[in-house]
């Protein structure tokens, strides 16, 4: 290769913009609904949002209730022959319909009911699509599965990150040394080993990682969400995630009346437990009826946002970087490509320099450059998803299959819902993607049932000790 090739193909892989991506996020901004089209939306102007895998491992070794699993899930063997097949096909399709980049979850079952290999192969297989794969799981491995998922059978280390989310709540039954958990305090011990275990691999392997806590929240562990908040923010996640609890799935596993519950009771918890306001409407992420989002960094023992939504300066900084920098894709790249595709784009729009200056020394003044230097900073982003429940989705998504907005306001709501939804699932088999609530409200009933005859349980994995 020439000196001159090599320097054409590093000019185009450093190009701020890839035309491709630019267009799946033209596309995503016109799908979204009127309502969803804010100053502080993110989708369509930096991000498509998030994908996950379904139908590719439904079994799953603990018991939740509520449980969002339909009846059949547990009996569905899991292969991990299927599973890479069928995350090759849903990456493909996703790829294909939106763009070369996007954050994709590896979800389904328990994801360490796969063999190391199997799982391994699976995070390959979305790599090799653009995605940047996290895997979900319910926090019950070990150390030893973690170093046999990044070191292969050679020895050599085969995947250089992680990205984990580990999901912890007192609503779930069967983890190894607390088969029934009395309330969210006891489970800190074992949150703070998952985190460990992942700081042991990157020590004695070198594989770096990045771990988020999902937990599901219900009327019996409200209360509770506070002193989690205050307590996972010191153990070195990077990502808090709460959903309140939906009325879909496994029937046989409600046992309250959650419907009761609302995302602005979760959310002020949230808050409560963070010790200062998160405001979610400073950086949008689909509807926020569905998604709540507050980015920010800890330095010390307090919490500061990315942006301070009543600054107009910040909102400005905000609306530029949108302007300028939301079509650079920021995932998948190493830090030489990105800091050149960045640098190509302050040389273009010289501006950015006093905005993101002035911007960082807001920061710096609001935490304090002596707490900075004391402290240094921890990034921490605060999540909430909020399912709907399956008879909310069902008349919704039969008038947007039909092509019809409903005129009823709380079904045209849920359409508005849908049509904004951060998360969604690929179905190669017909060429559509659907958003999460449609899949486990309507179709993982029907899939798992297809997949217990495809797949049947011929033997009971043994639990492990």
């Amino acid at each position: 290769m020439s000196p001159w090739t090599r320097v054409r193909r590093w000019f185009a892989r450093t190009r701020p913009v890839d035309p491709e991506f630019r267009a799946a996020l033209e596309r995503r901004w016109a799908e979204l609904p009127e309502s969803a089209r804010t100053p502080a939306q993110a989708l369509g102007r930096h991000a498509v949002g998030c994908e996950g895998t379904h139908g590719v491992f439904p079994r799953c070794n603990l018991s939740c209730s509520p449980c969002y699993h339909s009846r059949d899930a547990n009996r569905v063997r899991v292969d991990g022959g299927h599973t890479v097949r069928e995350v090759d096909a849903q990456m493909r399709l996703l790829r294909e319909r939106r763009g070369p980049v996007a954050h994709a979850q590896l979800i389904g079952g328990e994801v360490t009911l796969l063999d190391p290999d199997d799982h391994a192969a699976a995070l390959a297989v979305m790599r090799e699509h653009g995605r940047e794969p996290m895997s979900m799981t319910h926090g019950d491995v070990d150390d030893d599965y973690l170093r046999r998922l990044a070191v292969g059978p050679d020895g050599r280390r085969r995947l250089h990150r992680l990205s984990f989310a580990g999901h912890f709540d007192s609503l779930m039954t069967g983890r190894r040394g607390i088969a029934r958990p009395p309330d969210e305090r006891s489970l800190h011990a074992y949150r703070r080993e998952f985190v460990a275990r992942f700081e042991r691999l990157r020590r004695e392997h070198g594989v770096r990682y990045f771990v988020a806590h999902t937990m599901t929240v219900s009327p019996a562990n409200l209360a509770e969400v506070a002193e989690v908040v205050r307590e996972t923010s010191r153990m070195g996640f990077g990502m808090l995630s709460f959903q309140p609890a939906a009325n879909l799935g496994d029937q046989r596993r409600w046992h309250e009346d959650y419907r009761a519950l609302s995302g602005d009771e979760v959310w002020a918890e949230m808050e409560r437990g963070a010790g200062t306001r998160l405001d979610p409407t400073v950086i949008q992420n689909g509807d926020l009826r569905c998604n709540r989002v507050a980015y920010g960094f800890w330095v010390g023992p307090r919490w500061h946002a990315v942006a301070d939504g009543g600054d107009h300066r910040d909102l400005a900084a905000r609306d530029a970087f949108y302007r300028w920098f939301g079509g650079v894709n920021f995932i998948g790249c190493s830090l030489p490509v990105l800091v050149v595709r960045l640098a190509r784009v302050i040389a273009r729009h010289p501006r950015v320099v006093p905005v993101a200056v002035g911007w960082a020394a807001r920061r710096v003044r609001a935490a304090g450059l002596g707490a900075v230097l004391r402290h240094g900073v921890r990034p921490m982003t605060f999540v909430m998803h909020r399912f709907m429940d399956a008879d909310e989705v069902g008349p919704a998504w039969a008038a947007t299959e039909r092509g019809e907005i409903a005129d009823d306001p709380g079904v045209r709501g849920v359409q508005e819902r849908l049509a904004a939804c951060h998360y969604a699932m690929a179905h190669p088999e017909d060429g559509t993607l659907v958003p999460a609530c449609v899949q486990h409200a309507l179709l993982d009933p029907v899939e798992n049932a297809s997949l217990r005859r495809q797949l049947p349980l011929v033997e009971t994995r043994a639990r492990r000790p």
